[in-house]
């Protein structure tokens, strides 16, 4: 194992977005700021979506202009098309990110649109990002399963991600969105789309439904992967898989890398303090193992 391992902080945009209690902008600023100041320098803020379909992330422009002060921090934001990437350039944008998935019938659910025409959509936007000096990452979805097709073939998300890095997208996250997988699958899949494009390019983003995401992780890591998406306590779910929770917690990722001797750069206490924050926001505990245990020491303690 090497000792160098990037996180890709996912709670203010892929946690926030699936909740039902709707954060303020100036909470999600707050957020953003808390997360920044305990090592994690990579946050995705937003997503430049219809606030008619996804409340959750309305005035993130608003977002994005309200962290452009914090130091030393690269911001992201989901773009779905051309009028996306405008907005999101408006606000100041310097890295976008776009999706895909690997099954026909999420992509439908999710979208309105097939494969294929996804692609369509946001290729202007690639074209454009390339053109402004725009860095752009591209997500895929259910590489491990999904609630409509069920299992997905290998294959599939190596073709894909093949399409993803051909058409400019720097790095490409592959998604378990509905954390289905698990390490031998996982290890299937990363090895399949390894022949495609480099290992170096590649990230992990599991969800933890089953509670296989660190196996996951570990097994991706094994394979040489170095770029994990997480989202701090827990936080997200996907609405089209009943029961399904949200991305792997940064917390229990920062647990297992720091006790594998991968330093993170990570105050654990800082982010323990971010997610209690958002936790009471949202009006409900923290789903990681880690926050819970730290949280109920320093009860203890007390």
């Amino acid at each position: 194992m090497s000792n160098s391992v990037r996180i890709i902080e996912m709670g203010p945009r892929d946690g926030l977005q699936n909740e039902k209690t709707l954060v303020s902008v100036e909470a999600r600023i707050a957020f953003v700021e808390a997360l920044v100041a305990a090592g994690l320098s990579t946050v995705e803020v937003g997503a430049f979506v219809s606030p008619k379909a996804i409340p959750q992330m309305a005035s993130s422009d608003q977002v994005l202009r309200g962290v452009r002060h914090v130091k030393d921090a690269e911001f992201h934001v989901l773009v779905p098309n051309e009028k996306g990437y405008d907005a999101a350039r408006t606000a100041g944008a310097e890295v976008v990110s776009v999706f895909a998935a690997a099954s026909e019938g999420f992509s439908r659910a999710n979208i309105n649109c097939s494969v294929a025409e996804s692609i369509e959509r946001f290729k202007p936007v690639l074209e454009r990002a390339k053109a402004d000096g725009v860095k752009v990452r591209g997500y895929i979805s259910c590489v491990l399963g999904c609630p409509f097709d069920g299992e997905i073939m290998p294959k599939a998300v190596a073709d894909l991600a093949r399409t993803l890095w051909d058409l400019g997208c720097y790095e490409i996250s592959l998604g378990d969105t509905i954390g289905v997988g698990t390490p031998l699958k996982a290890r299937q899949m990363l090895r399949a789309v390894a022949a495609e494009v480099a290992t170096d390019k590649l990230a992990m983003h599991f969800h933890d439904t089953y509670g296989q995401a660190l196996a996951n992780l570990y097994a991706g890591m094994e394979e040489g992967v170095r770029v994990i998406d997480s989202a701090a306590g827990g936080l997200g779910g996907c609405p089209y898989a009943p029961g399904a929770t949200g991305n792997v917690a940064t917390e229990d990722v920062v647990y297992m890398l720091e006790g594998m001797g991968i330093a993170t750069g990570v105050d654990m206490d800082k982010l323990l303090a971010a997610t209690n924050e958002v936790s009471r926001l949202i009006g409900r505990p923290a789903v990681s193992r880690v926050a819970s245990a730290l949280n109920a020491k320093n009860r203890a303690a007390k």
